[in-house]
């Protein structure tokens, strides 16, 4: 959901401070390219407990 007015006018990555905002993938409407967190994922549910 997109929350910040900066991401709803003009997206994310036209924003002046893309590049330090910590929360662009939180209240922004930025999305991975390359879906970085996804293998995290997968190699937390594969470790034994």
């Amino acid at each position: 959901m997109t929350l910040c007015p900066i991401a709803i006018v003009a997206g994310c990555k036209k924003c002046p401070a893309f590049k330090v905002c910590p929360l662009k993938a939180v209240i922004g409407d930025y999305q991975p390219e390359d879906g970085a967190t996804k293998p995290q994922v997968a190699e937390e549910s594969a470790k034994p407990k």
